[in-house]
């Protein structure tokens, strides 16, 4: 095992040398690979040029840009040179600028390309430490900045004349040194800097390799999410450990680059897949682009589909269970599974291969997983794409636990959960005063409680940070006797699985005093074909509300069959039609019939016709802002619950 991320780089482009590890497209969009050893070359000529240049074991150097071969150059460079890396996204904004480079005393800033330098340099009188700037852009005409392929020839003409300083420093770096400090993209307050550790990531390349998901070195990954972010990054280090090719691409190229790279894994964010599942039943659903046949054949391949995965989760072990069910029960299940397997098995198999199996080359036809995480899959796109073949691996974590803290497994994919906990890791779940509910060990063993309890989770284990930058209360706030408090609501179910069933700061709590989880209200009501976005309201009021953005596509379709001619979305949602309509909607999805208690239905309700987007009132994970958004509409809120 490695005792660094550049002994790892090191090991890989020795293991695997020649094999594609990184994939870009040129400028005619067509894919071309840079082989394991080219990119350690690259990265240690890098290193060798910024140890040159001045840079320090254990400095923090900025790295502002966007998934590219060049991120991950720059990031070996920055990491064999010992120092760590403070990265960011080009969306970083202007206030973020100049409070993270000052907070992490950043003399070294990576830039993207030219844009991406003028947004630095709109901000540059209010920077503190920022002296040194590298571009990383090939294309750059930028001047009075360093470029960074001539620090590579840099680096190479030093090492060409015996100069092995980088070797040096990489030896010298400490399993508890920093390889990076990343600053939340929080939903409250300033961005916090998380110090992961060498030692973090090493765990969860080792862990995850090694007993989670098995990833070969023929696998291709596809890489969409922000590359600054821990959940991109760890897939971009699993792949370098286990040999395999990483495929940049992005939102806009996605339905092509799926079919030039063919990936076998990706990470990605819940939002994709509510995207992709809203796009299937939009297509299929309109008479103008799915005939009748078409769309028939589709609902009964889907129906059997759906049917016999549901009896194949059960007899396998893998359908969830929150109660802890009477053997008896499980046993005529049992028979009445197989029974419906056994009559299903035909027609199941040969719809999925006329119907279903044309879905699924879409995504290039060999996806083996997708793991999801970032935030909550609701339930019904994750039952659809695991139901038609794909398999969704539904993985929970934070940017403070590096970020796995427990994943479904292909043996253990339980619709319902987020898999199993990492290798290692011992979890508990605490009630609001403290008391350990349930406590799972380092072995998934249960060694108090019971499973079943909901409480808050906290976690010990090799993938904890070291914890927040130049910020000991907020650190001794979050980590109490090597537990980190995660700030969620979960509980084991009895299949040994975690699930989560919302966060604490999320919480609505009533003027009565109920408390009450926004998440699955919100989950249930995007199930609507017209809402797009939801956001449940109601702190310190008597009962819920929510901000509702209509699914304008939708919505227009259904006005015009109903006699409403109105095309300005403003005044389309100020319709009294459209108004009852979105009442009777909410009401038909949040009702007892569908699990809600009385305090947990939405009555009084808002339109809005601007979508929560990615750096306004979503975080790069399409997390919501919740203070912000409720801060943004909070006249609106307030006439609401006035008029209620």
């Amino acid at each position: 095992m490695p005792a660094n991320l550049p002994e790892l780089f090191q090991q890989s482009a020795e293991k695997f040398g020649n094999r594609p590890a990184f994939v870009s497209k040129d400028e005619s969009k067509s894919y071309k690979p840079v082989t394991f050893k080219e990119v350690y070359d690259l990265g240690i000529n890098l290193a060798e040029a910024l140890i040159d240049l001045g840079v320090s074991a254990k400095e923090n150097v900025a790295l502002l840009a966007d998934n590219r071969l060049e991120w991950i150059v720059s990031d070996y460079g920055i990491l064999m040179s010992g120092a760590a890396d403070v990265p960011r996204g080009t969306d970083i904004t202007d206030s973020e600028i100049v409070y993270i480079l000052n907070h992490c005393e950043a003399k070294v800033v990576f830039l993207e390309n030219d844009k991406m330098l003028e947004k630095f340099q709109k901000n540059r009188s209010q920077l503190e430490f920022a002296k040194t700037l590298i571009v990383m852009d090939k294309k750059s005409t930028a001047t009075g900045v360093l470029k960074l392929y001539d620090l590579i020839e840099k680096g190479k003409e030093l090492r060409a004349k015996g100069s092995k300083k980088a070797e040096e420093r990489m030896k010298a770096i400490l399993p508890d040194d920093l390889f990076t400090i990343i600053y939340t993209s929080g939903t409250t307050g300033m961005p916090k800097g998380v110090m992961l550790k060498h030692s973090n990531m090493i765990h969860q390349t080792t862990a995850i390799l090694g007993s989670m998901i098995d990833i070969k070195a023929d696998e291709r990954m596809l890489s969409i999410l922000p590359v600054w972010h821990v959940f991109e990054r760890v897939f971009e280090y699993l792949a370098i450990a286990a040999g395999c090719a990483t495929y940049y691409t992005n939102v806009r190229d996605l339905r092509d680059d799926m079919k030039k790279a063919k990936p076998t894994f990706m990470a990605s964010a819940p939002r994709l897949w509510e995207s992709i599942y809203n796009g299937i039943y939009t297509r299929i659903n309109d008479p103008k682009q799915t005939p009748a046949i078409r769309r028939g054949l589709f609902n009964l391949a889907y129906f059997f589909s759906k049917h016999f995965n549901a009896s194949m989760r059960f007899l396998k072990g893998n359908q969830v269970d929150y109660v802890g069910r009477n053997p008896i029960v499980s046993l005529f299940k049992g028979v009445y599974y197989l029974t419906v397997a056994i009559v299903l098995a035909v027609p199941y198999f040969l719809l999925d291969l006329v119907v279903l199996s044309k879905i699924r080359e879409a995504t290039g036809g060999e996806l083996k997983a997708s793991v999801s995480g970032g935030g909550a899959l609701q339930r019904h796109v994750d039952a659809f794409f695991n139901d038609i073949g794909i398999n969704v691996l539904e993985g929970y974590g934070m940017t403070e636990t590096s970020p796995v803290i427990s994943v479904r497994t292909f043996k253990k994919l339980v619709q319902g959960s987020v898999g199993v906990i990492t290798p290692e890791t011992s979890v508990q779940i605490r009630d609001d005063l403290g008391k350990v509910l349930t406590h799972v060990d380092a072995n998934n063993q249960l060694v108090s409680g019971k499973y079943g309890q909901r409480g808050v989770i906290h976690i010990r284990g090799p993938q904890v940070m070291k914890g927040y930058y130049k910020n000991p209360e907020t650190t001794a706030k979050v980590l109490k006797d090597g537990w980190m408090d995660t700030g969620d609501i979960g509980m084991f179910n009895f299949k040994k699985t975690l699930t989560i069933t919302g966060r604490a700061k999320d919480t609505v709590v009533l003027l009565g005093g109920e408390n009450v989880e926004p998440v699955p209200i919100e989950d249930k009501l995007t199930e609507s074909p017209f809402i797009s976005q939801c956001m449940v309201i109601g702190q310190d009021q008597k009962n819920l509300g929510a901000i509702v953005i209509p699914d304008f596509d939708q919505l227009m379709a259904w006005a015009k069959e109903n006699g409403i001619s109105e095309t300005d979305k403003q005044k389309l949602i100020e319709n009294p039609k459209v108004l009852d309509f979105y009442k009777k909607e909410i009401k038909a999805l949040n009702n007892t019939k569908t699990g809600f208690k009385s305090f947990e239905q939405v009555t009084p309700f808002i339109l809005i016709t601007k979508p929560f987007e990615v750096g306004d009132e979503l975080t790069n994970l399409f997390k919501m802002k919740r203070h912000l958004i409720t801060e943004k509409y909070k006249d609106k809120i307030a006439a609401l619950y006035a008029g209620d």
